[in-house]
């Protein structure tokens, strides 16, 4: 049984939802958001709390329940506070910076690796071993971190590369020689 589905989400003030079809627009105050849900999950709005119901009890369709629930409520989590995610690059001349709207670094490859965001995301250097990357749209910063991390993911051995703030990254021994 879902949980989560069942759960009302709270309109906070100055959120706005529009629901055509099966077409849900949410509008705050960072901006607006829309998404396409399955039509067998119904959607009620009283007031200020909205409500998901299932159509069946189908191993399928409880799990469409609880996954709906969870993309609006970040849907309405974005356009409210909005999301961010933190990197951070480890190594000697690894190095972030921002040239105009592009994000360049350069993390010992022969070349430097450029990222340009999509619209509606934003990406800052505090310094040039920190990349912010925020958004209102929990699944395109996630994108984009992820992205930027693969460029040069951690490697065991030395540690070295772009990690999550707070990522453990599990250390290896090196070989041993006689």
């Amino acid at each position: 049984m879902s949980r989560i589905g069942f759960k009302e989400v709270t309109l906070p003030e100055g959120v706005e939802v529009k629901r055509t079809d099966n077409t849900v627009t949410v509008k705050g105050p960072k901006g607006e958001l829309t998404r396409e849900f399955s039509d067998k999950i119904s959607m009620e709005i009283e007031g200020k709390t909205v409500k998901f119901d299932r159509e069946s009890d189908d191993n399928k369709v409880k799990a469409l329940h609880g996954t709906t629930r969870a993309l609006f409520h970040n849907m309405v989590l974005g356009v409210t506070e909005g999301f961010k995610k933190e990197l951070e690059l480890q190594g000697v001349g690894y190095r972030a910076q921002m040239k105009g709207n592009k994000l360049v670094l350069s993390v010992g490859y022969s070349h430097p690796v450029e990222f340009e965001p999509e619209e509606g995301l934003k990406v800052e250097t505090p310094s040039a071993t920190s990349i912010i990357v925020s958004g209102i749209s929990k699944e395109e910063v996630g994108d984009l971190a992820a992205r930027i991390r693969l460029t040069r993911a951690p490697e065991p051995y030395k540690g070295k590369g772009i990690r999550y703030v707070g990522e453990y990254v599990r250390r290896k021994e090196g070989k041993t020689g006689k």
